[in-house]
């Protein structure tokens, strides 16, 4: 579908979708039994005010570490209420302030803002100033939100900002370079081939920056130089038509001295813990989640 790749198709087609529902997540992988005190905040970034929902650990902010979570949506759908589950299972077994952060979506706000953004809020995050304990950061993100967090990290490693102590990449688009004909699916995966013309055009309308190691870490020599980034914990699905890149990536990291682990989950596909997941699966994948989490910013 060529037409998909016409920059102006592509703004009036994301524009819609970004208005429609979220997805639904089951009631058994809700976790709604985890209770949840949260809050709303505004972070300052060059690009504008942007909010977040804070979610409290059971011991209080207070000296707390801190998990800034990005929600997926292709960079062009906004519904950061979807990833409730994961931040509340955070706070509540690794002990961290997780920031939910609603940063701005193309078309309206393409790339690189949701990057700066991002890592304008991480810089905000660790400042001294804040009631948690911002020395001890964690970035992650499911989907375009765990693309968000690696960018965060290189940005971090390039311009010496924020000792971040993880990054949580969660079946992340690493290779927006790389056409989406071009990456093999094992299974019918759920991000077809339509879907990355699409969102990929409404994100970066100019190919050639897709190539930017901002946008494609996984691509070509991106990832050659990434020695002292963030350590990280990457998480892969067997199904998923980004899971190449996401394994490409993991090895990159791997080279630099900065992977603690990488899943690789067998039989499921892109946003498995969205969209009806087992149970046992989701929770064991957000209990690895939460230890490497704890591991890491613990004393």
């Amino acid at each position: 579908m060529p037409f998909l790749t016409n920059p102006t198709v592509a703004r009036a087609i994301t524009g819609l979708l970004s208005r429609g529902p979220g997805p639904r997540v089951p009631a058994e992988i809700a976790f709604a039994e985890i209770p949840a005190t949260t809050e709303s905040t505004r972070i300052p970034t060059r690009h504008g005010e942007i909010g977040a929902t804070v979610y409290h650990p059971p011991t209080g902010v207070a000296g707390a570490p801190v998990y800034l979570n990005f929600h997926g949506g292709g960079f062009v759908i906004r519904h950061p209420e979807q990833d409730d589950a994961l931040c509340r299972y955070l706070a509540a077994k690794a002990g961290v302030v997780v920031l939910n952060v609603d940063y701005d979506v193309a078309p309206r706000h393409p790339f690189p803002i949701p990057v700066e953004q991002g890592y304008d809020a991480a810089v905000w995050a660790a400042d001294e100033g804040r009631p948690w304990d911002g020395t001890h950061l964690v970035v992650g993100g499911q989907s375009a939100g765990g693309a968000i967090a690696a960018a965060i990290a290189r940005q971090a490693l390039d311009q010496h900002g924020p000792d971040i102590q993880l990054q949580v990449l969660h079946y992340p688009p690493l290779d927006l370079a790389t056409p989406g004909e071009q990456k093999r699916a094992a299974g019918k995966s759920i991000i077809s081939i339509p879907m990355t013309h699409l969102f990929d055009t409404a994100y970066i309308p100019d190919p050639q920056a897709r190539h930017h190691p901002l946008a494609s870490p996984a691509w070509g020599g991106n990832a050659e130089c990434i020695e002292g980034i963030a350590p990280a914990l990457v998480v892969s699905c067997e199904y998923d038509r980004l899971h190449d890149e996401s394994v490409r990536y993991a090895e990159s990291l791997r080279a630099a001295g900065a992977l603690v682990e990488h899943l690789d989950l067998l039989g499921v596909d892109h946003g498995y813990n969205l969209m009806g997941a087992p149970r046992e699966l989701v929770e064991r994948v957000y209990a690895t989640i939460a230890d490497r989490v704890r591991e890491t910013t613990g004393p």
